[in-house]
């Protein structure tokens, strides 16, 4: 049977850690047929893919559910805000009770007012118990709950050690409460077991408002949709909601619309500005034939367009449908803090255990412990399992991802994957097709040079337009174009003829007029050593040229090149101080090749490169141990894209291009390529930056609340503080990360 690969984003509600995220995410992958399973705990959100023939959306779903997630399936943005804000008031609520009977607990206990005012000492701790309790199993259940997952399938997490802490710091006191007598110094810890959900809840608010903030790419990409539209109904102007146009629709946009979905223009002209989609921030001029992007916005002009994409086929949709992919995936050096989070948890429980009894059987007693040896060592127990909650661990790479790939997006550069974002930042060479891709992708006029005295360039330029006027020719149309935007007033030509491999000739103000090579002007006995020396320091240069005779006599020459796109130049000379190393690849002939990279600074030029062997050429440089991006915007660079580390489509390309790239560069500007780079390497520092103070913390941090400093200092981590401390440390991860929204590339 042949498989039939169907790929799902998936939104989870329930989740509470990174280790959460993992026992799905290892749970999915056990199901027939699933390929590919990703759990990213800060998007909420798994990327499945999977053979439809063997595995479907039923069995995701009840994987999930049999974990004890809740499976919410293919939500829209909307929808996922939505769940965000519920999530959010549910844990304010709840952080506000835990706040208020947490802090009347500690005040209580810290100012001894219930003993002082007369009241017995197990009342004392029955009041303390009912401010408490509340808290650690009403704004606490969340975590019981977790925690009952997970033991449920044999696993742990975050959810556990919390648990695990909280509930001893309760029972403990509990059993206290009950039997005071029982005990030779009879002390209950209601505040610490009620302060340590609070700091969490705390943290855990916190950690939701950045995270929400951090992914705000996806709100702002959605926020852009047109929601009405004007369809011509049986020759009438109806409104309709835009999730209505049909394809083949013809839609009406006047002054000031937004383009509510893809389409080409059948009538009228305008400009628009589409810097929503391609930064771009000067209007674009549109006619009839030219494409329409969803969501950008019309300016000045009444036209009409028939739809060709809608839906989820838009160019705005497929946008956000990849930032989504990207935000879902995971950079290859998550894989290695899953592998350190899947076993942390146990680990802490063994640390913890092995540190309560060391104090308790021996610590206690030979460092001089005064007072209840089983107290000092459950309070260092406590500190232990709480202060060492792996939050800041499995939030330091998704979040960074996500606000990298966003931030991305928001910039027209398009990530596919987290693979992707990661491998950019280590680029050492970066090959650039020629045609399209450094140069415009079309003749253009470079020079017009006359030859004979009295006679400007706007004549030499008039005559060869008016011969080439109505010429399908690529050198032609640049020579009309060229003169058209000049403004005058091209002259009529008769008796147009074309020859063959040679050039044109007419009749331009009763003259014989012709526009030609070297061969058509010796075949007509015009061409002088002056002339052919003139042409040639020209086609040194990599340039076409033509000349142009007038009345039996040369009158000059013209120079068509593909020129360079405006930013080439510059992002060569910026990828260059960055330590990449450029090289040009193309399959025109070496003088023309040498031309171009001379122009725009790069040395090294494989030229003379059939489509089929560019895969080929980025495979060589690879096996001499550089890793390799590859730039390219045609149905040619596809092979070479895919064989490439890295391969960055120019949006303005092929959708072939496109679709093989791993980086989508939505303006047609190089600039965006080094931009892309700075990215990569910004996100992956911050990677780094995180995943360095959330090791660290844990590695200072579970030493300190074992008690190390007690010997020499006699300094014990409070249970609270330490509560309070695990909370910062993964609110601060997080906010570390949103600070790549303050990404700004040069020239932006």
């Amino acid at each position: 049977m042949r498989t039939a690969d169907e790929e799902k984003i998936i939104s989870i509600g329930g989740m509470h850690c990174a280790t959460c995220a993992l026992n799905i995410e290892e749970t999915l992958r056990e199901i027939p047929g699933v390929k590919v399973a990703n759990v990213s705990f800060a998007s909420e959100k798994a990327n499945v893919k999977y053979d439809s023939n063997k595995a479907d959306q039923n069995a995701l779903k009840a994987a999930i559910e049999d974990l004890g997630y809740k499976f919410l399936g293919e939500i829209d943005e909307a929808q996922a805000e939505r769940k965000r804000e519920e999530e959010l008031r549910t844990i304010r609520t709840l952080l506000i009770m835990s706040a208020v009977l947490g802090s009347i607990t500690m005040v209580l206990m810290i100012s001894n007012v219930l003993m002082s005012s007369g009241l017995s000492m197990q009342l004392s701790f029955f009041i303390l118990f009912l401010l408490a309790t509340p808290v650690q199993f009403v704004a606490g259940y969340r975590f019981y709950i977790g925690a009952y997952r997970s033991l449920l399938n044999k696993k742990t997490n975050m959810d556990t050690l919390i648990v695990l802490g909280t509930s001893t710091a309760w029972l403990y006191s509990t059993i206290v409460m009950l039997s005071p007598d029982s005990f030779p110094n009879p002390e209950v810890y209601f505040d610490t077991s009620a302060m340590i959900i609070t700091f969490i809840l705390a943290g855990k608010y916190l950690e939701a408002v950045a995270k929400t903030r951090a992914s705000g790419a996806i709100r702002k990409l959605i926020g852009l949709r047109a929601k009405k539209a004007v369809v011509l109904k049986d020759g009438k102007e109806v409104e309709v909601d835009s999730d209505q146009v049909m394809v083949g629709d013809i839609v009406v946009l006047r002054p000031g619309d937004k383009v509510p979905v893809d389409g080409t223009i059948v009538e009228g002209t305008t400009t628009l500005d589409e810097s929503m989609i391609t930064g771009e921030s000067m209007p674009v001029e549109k006619g009839v034939g030219t494409e329409l992007v969803g969501a950008t916005i019309n300016k000045t002009g009444y036209v009409k367009f028939q739809a060709t994409k809608v839906g989820r086929d838009t160019m705005l949709s497929q946008i956000i449908k990849l930032v989504e992919e990207a935000q879902g995936s995971k950079a290859p050096i998550q894989r290695i803090v899953d592998k350190v989070a899947g076993i942390f948890v146990p680990t802490v429980i063994i640390i913890s255990v092995a540190v309560f009894l060391f104090w308790y059987l021996f610590g206690a007693s030979y460092f001089g412990v005064t007072g209840d040896h089983l107290i000092f060592s459950l309070i260092l127990f406590v500190a232990v399992v709480v202060i060492a909650c792996p939050c800041a661990m499995g939030l330091a790479t998704p979040t960074a991802i996500i606000v990298g790939t966003g931030r991305g997006a928001e910039l027209g550069i398009l990530i596919k994957n987290a693979e992707a974002l990661e491998e950019a930042g280590k680029i050492q060479t970066m090959v650039f097709d020629k045609t399209g891709t450094l140069t415009i992708g079309r003749p253009l006029v470079t020079d017009v040079i006359p030859l004979k005295q009295g006679i400007g360039e706007n004549d030499v330029l008039s005559i060869a337009a008016s011969i080439e006027k109505g010429s399908e020719h690529p050198i032609g149309k640049a020579i009309v174009l060229e003169a058209e935007s000049k403004h005058f007033q091209i002259p009529t030509a008769e008796g147009f003829e074309t020859i063959s491999g040679k050039g044109a000739r007419a009749i331009i103000n009763g003259k014989e007029s012709i526009l030609g090579n070297r061969l058509f002007l010796s075949d007509a006995g015009l061409l002088s050593q002056s002339v052919d020396r003139s042409m040639s320091d020209h086609e040194t240069a990599g340039k076409t040229v033509v000349a142009i005779a007038h009345g039996g006599e040369v009158i000059g020459f013209i120079a068509v090149a593909d020129t360079l796109k405006p930013n080439a130049r510059l992002a060569i000379e910026e990828l260059k101080r960055m330590g990449i190393k450029s090289i040009m690849i193309t399959g025109d002939n070496e003088a023309t090749a040498k031309a171009i990279a001379a122009q725009c600074g790069i040395d090294i030029v494989l030229s003379q490169v059939l489509p089929g062997e560019k895969a080929a050429k980025i495979q060589e440089l690879q096996e001499q141990g550089s890793i390799v991006a590859m730039v390219g915007d045609g149905i040619n660079d596809a092979p070479a894209l895919a064989q490439a580390n890295i391969g960055i489509a120019i949006g303005s390309g092929t959708d072939v291009a496109v679709e093989t790239g791993d980086i989508i560069i939505i303006r047609d500007d190089l600039m965006d390529v080094v931009a892309a780079v700075k990215l990569s390497r910004r996100t992956i520092q911050k990677i780094r930056q995180n995943l360095f103070w959330a090791f660290g913390y844990n590695t200072a941090a579970i030493p300190v609340a074992a008690g190390i400093l007690f010997p020499p200092f006699g300094i014990l981590l409070n249970p609270i503080i330490a509560a309070a401390a695990m909370a910062f440390s993964s609110v601060s991860v997080v906010t570390n990360a949103a600070l790549l929204k303050r990404f700004r590339p040069s020239g932006r």
